[in-house]
């Protein structure tokens, strides 16, 4: 949990608020660090969503918990076993998903697996480690005090590269996920695809983890995604639209913490939660919006 803070309070001055904001260098770095998150969660998620692949990446982010708590009980830092641990796990579900077509049951089967055996790991080095239990919240649902700048520059090399890669294969993996047997059938490299997706997807659960805690990673991943493609069909501006509402949110939540003092993880999640929840209503009534009237209507008073 966020604690000891400087004495903030949020007003109807967005001036004097932004200010307040970055007035300290550890809400800079958080501000920057999340923008950049907020990026590369945002084409990687979007694309996550696209292929139905919400339960690889829910798994993955699971996997940051026994990735921390294993590295600090070895003496690293907690990003180190959240990159090695969501990276391993995101190779072993391709894997696992590559050597023949499998069912979609089947491959859900052996994501939960992995994902029950690396929550029980997690807890297992949690216990095994008493020093962790200080930091043990902050582990599950995030925290900004310590990001510091050198975080933020790898933060930003880890972005550039997944974006460099979705610029190279962008169009091939959109066929692949929107039409997998006719891109196979066009010479695609299906598996090589998968695979290096799966590889992304795990960098940057890793990523997202050291802002939103490993327990409330998917919130980035999968709100704003699911909200612009709701809002939205056509790719470019889905895409756009993603980016700008990962941004959107990740800002508010970190202000709201920074204001409020409590976990920047649920704020960040209860905000994308709830604009993808208006979206959904909006959708709801563009879609049927003489619904009540019509039922109405049908009801005719007697002559």
């Amino acid at each position: 949990m966020v604690s000891h803070l400087p004495l903030a309070a949020l007003s109807v001055d967005l001036i004097s608020d932004f200010r307040q904001l970055t007035a300290y260098p550890f809400m800079v770095n958080a501000l920057e660090a999340g923008t950049v998150v907020a990026v590369m969660a945002g084409v990687v998620g979007w694309f996550m969503v696209l292929r139905r692949e919400t339960f690889a990446g829910h798994t993955l982010s699971v996997m940051a918990f026994p990735g921390a708590t294993f590295a600090l009980l070895l003496g690293l830092s907690a990003a180190v076993g959240y990159y090695t641990f969501c990276g391993a796990c995101a190779l072993v579900i391709a894997a696992a998903a590559a050597g023949r077509r499998r069912h979609r049951g089947e491959e859900s089967a052996v994501t939960g697996t992995v994902q029950a055996f690396g929550l029980a790991c997690g807890f297992l080095f949690l216990s095994l480690y008493q020093g962790v239990l200080a930091g043990y919240e902050n582990l599950l649902f995030g925290d900004f005090l310590g990001i510091t700048r050198g975080q933020v520059l790898t933060l930003a090399i880890v972005c550039v590269v997944a974006l460099g890669f979705f610029a190279a294969v962008g169009r091939p993996l959109l066929f692949a996920s929107v039409d997998e047997p006719v891109a196979r059938a066009s010479g695609v490299p299906v598996r090589a695809l998968s695979l290096a997706f799966m590889l992304a997807l795990g960098l940057t659960v890793a990523a997202t983890a050291q802002i939103t805690g490993a327990l409330l990673v998917f919130a980035l991943l999968v709100a704003p995604a699911a909200t612009a493609q709701l809002i939205t069909p056509r790719v470019g501006a889905s895409l756009a639209l993603t980016v700008l509402l990962g941004i959107a949110i990740t800002w508010v939540g970190l202000a709201l913490a920074y204001f409020y003092n409590y976990p920047v993880g649920f704020y960040i999640t209860a905000v994308a939660f709830l604009v993808y929840l208006i979206a959904r209503l909006a959708r709801a009534a563009i879609d049927h919006p003489t619904l009540m009237h019509g039922r109405s209507r049908d009801v005719q008073a007697p002559a």
